[in-house]
């Protein structure tokens, strides 16, 4: 079948640029879904994306559909015609439904009856009658979640659009969209190139766009080409740089011909924390920071240019000139902080709303210091520590400086409280707490950091589950998730044993009034143990292990770890598929007794040698793993439970367990129970059997 490339480019207005990216893969996601949809081949695709413009590049777009085979089978013969060999209601139906007349049916066996059968080809249908509706939809589909309108037009769009190419191999394929007529010609960079570049084929792009149109209309390429010039203007310096991923992003959506130019700034603003300064510099102004190799803030920035000026050094001074009075701010906002103590703002708190039926962030911080005294007592820690931090860990919020940077929360604290002369652990707690902050995050190194940063997401998870306001769907406004993936790193990662519900109760008790006490304990477990399964899935842990040992879940995460790399061991070896099939039965049997079996054993009343095997078999195992198990060395535990599979095989093999002696009987049952109850210790294996 004939191919052709495909080019589509929407030019618009300049696009949000936190958004461009995302646009732009969303957009190659739609439309490829539906060519699959409308069976049109295609090799691969490619996107382009810069501020002004969305393009797609289909290569080897099939030219049509496939034809498409239809086969129906109608009515039997016997019952398509009367006795007089005309069709009757059942044979005309079916012919209409084909659009034939009865004449135009065959008669074939469907392997049971002779049946009236219809056979026909149905032409693909051409690719470029097929592409509008296919690009409406998809870009009716994109996620936008603002819409807007322009002149007079009703048509809506991220913004407005102001040309349309739609290129099918050479030719134009004919598309009315936002009030546009589709068209060969696209539009270069606003200043270097505004006059129109017409492309004679979908081969042009995008290299005529960049030879001619002074645009690197792809974003991937133009964004490793800035974050090349930027480590090369960096070198020149012999310094270091920080190449925030998102920065580089935004800075690569909102150019279209990236220059890059270093510029410096007042090495007296040096005096200000560089945390400060460096948000400026980013949210501000888009610029780059550089670092000795001490890793202190130079007075130098990078910027990113949209245009190749002819005198440089005038667009640095007009850089220079903006950034100056932005890191002035800083400093001035630094300088009206150190002016009061950070304590000094601890009773303002109580006017600043956590959440309406939580009260607010004093509430808040009076109840992480109870807890974070109560988790001191756990970990062996300093208590007046953890609740001097606990009460200025929230105080920088009414600074001016994390009021303009909100993301300094806890970093200014820290240098608040190192300037108030505060213990250093303190001032340094007051930064970890809100570590980690996102998904391979450090931790706190302090123990009085990590109790507060436990504290802290505790209060938070308690409060909001026990008003009714847990995430839902994609909704958590809160960042619980986020929360207990940070509660079960720090306790996993340091290998803290903090027995879990212990904790949750202390929280729950240190709030006044929770409406959705009733089993609040056991919600938030499973909310936090839900992620534990998404951590262990991660590192590879078998679904089926992460189950046999939540069935009889620890109320300490490391606890849980320990055991669930235990059974993913157990589950490799030769027995356990064996032993899972056995315990399920045991577990089946138990399931059906009235009551529970004893936990003693009469070996008086075993009287057949697999049952006399299994009871020796199980007191030697018994014997071996009580004190690796109270050590957790749950592994060799399980590798010396794995030589029960022979004697249990034996044991269902040869022996009745439901035998009509009762003594006899119930004497069986408590001995399967107990070889049950050794594995339980542990893990239900049962789990692992494979389904």
């Amino acid at each position: 079948m004939s191919t052709r490339d495909l080019l589509i480019e929407v030019g618009t207005e300049e696009l949000p640029p936190k958004a461009l990216s995302n646009l732009s893969l969303a957009f190659q996601n739609e439309f490829e879904n539906r060519l699959r949809s409308a069976s049109l081949a295609y090799e691969k695709t490619e996107i382009f994306a810069s501020p002004r413009r969305l393009a797609l590049k289909v290569f080897a777009l099939a030219e049509s559909q496939d034809d498409i085979s239809i086969e129906r089978f109608g009515p039997a013969v016997q019952a398509a015609f009367d006795a007089e060999g005309k069709p009757t209601k059942a044979a005309l139906g079916f012919a209409t439904s084909c659009g034939v007349d009865v004449s135009g049916l065959q008669q074939k066996n469907d392997g049971k009856l002779e049946k009236l059968f219809y056979a026909s080809t149905q032409a693909g249908a051409p690719c470029a009658e097929l592409i509008p509706e296919l690009l409406q939809q998809s870009l009716a589909a994109l996620p936008i979640p603002k819409r807007m309108r322009w002149g007079a037009s009703r048509e809506e769009f991220v913004r407005p659009v102001h040309w349309l190419v739609l290129l099918f191999g050479d030719e134009v394929i004919p598309a009315r969209l936002f009030e546009l007529d589709a068209a060969n010609q696209t539009h270069g960079h606003r200043f270097h190139h505004p006059q129109a570049i017409h492309l004679q084929s979908a081969d042009d792009y995008p290299a005529l766009l960049h030879s001619t149109g002074w645009v690197e209309p792809s974003f991937s390429a133009r964004r490793e080409r800035i974050k090349t010039m930027v480590l090369d203007q960096a070198s020149v310096k012999n310094a270091q740089i920080e190449l925030d991923d998102e920065l580089l992003d935004e800075v690569t959506a909102l150019v279209e011909w990236p220059v890059v130019l270093m510029g410096n700034f007042d090495p007296a603003y040096l005096q200000v924390p560089k945390e400060a300064l460096i948000s400026s510099l980013k949210k501000h102004q888009k610029c780059f920071h550089l670092l000795d190799n001490q890793g202190q803030l130079l007075p130098h920035f990078i910027t990113i240019s949209n245009i190749e000026s002819e005198d440089p050094h005038q667009v640095i001074k007009g850089n220079e000139k903006v950034i100056g009075p932005r890191l002035a701010d800083a400093a001035f906002f630094f300088q009206q902080d150190l002016n009061r103590p950070l304590n000094s703002h601890l009773d303002t708190l109580k006017r600043v709303i956590f959440q309406n039926e939580l009260g607010s962030v004093y509430d808040k911080v009076s109840r992480i210091e109870n807890l974070a005294v109560f988790l001191a007592g756990e970990f062996d820690a300093e208590p007046a520590l953890c609740q001097r931090a606990a009460q200025l860990c929230k105080c920088d919020l009414l600074s001016n400086m994390v009021g303009e940077f909100a993301e300094l929360q806890g970093t200014m604290g820290r240098y608040y409280a190192e300037h108030d002369k505060e213990h250093p652990e303190v001032a340094q707690a007051i930064q970890e707490h809100y570590l980690p902050r996102f998904s391979g995050d450090a931790l706190p190194d302090s123990m009085t950091g990590t109790i507060l940063a436990l504290a802290d997401r505790i209060d938070t998870i308690t409060g909001l589950f026990g008003i009714g306001q847990p995430p839902s769907g994609s909704k958590d406004p809160f960042a619980l998730r986020r929360a207990a993936l940070g509660i079960l790193r720090i306790l996993l990662e340091k290998q803290l044993p903090l027995d879990l519900l212990s904790c949750i109760q202390q929280s729950i008790s240190a709030f006044a009034e929770l409406p959705e006490q009733a089993g609040l304990e056991q919600r938030i477990m499973d909310f936090i143990f839900e992620r534990l399964r998404t951590y262990f899935s991660e590192q590879g842990v078998d679904t089926r292990s992460f189950q046999a040992v939540d069935a009889v879940r620890p109320n300490l995460p490391v606890l849980f770890e320990h055991r669930v790399k235990a059974v993913s061991h157990f589950a490799k070896l030769p027995q356990a598929q064996s032993l899972a099939a056995a315990n399920k039965r045991v577990a089946n049997i138990l399931a059906k007794l009235d009551s529970v079996p004893t936990a003693e054993v009469d070996q008086t009343l075993l009287n057949e040698d697999a049952e006399l095997a299994l009871y020796d078999a199980f007191t030697n195992v018994l014997t071996i793993t009580t004190p690796l198990i109270k050590d957790r060395q749950f592994q060799q535990a399980l590798e010396h439970m794995a030589t029960l599979q022979k004697p249990l095989e034996q044991f269902f093999d040869t022996v009745m367990v439901n035998v009509d002696d009762l003594s006899v009987r119930q004497n069986r049952q408590s001995l399967l129970s107990s070889v049950r109850e050794l594995f339980l210790q542990i893990a239900d294996i049962s789990y692992l059997q494979a389904s």
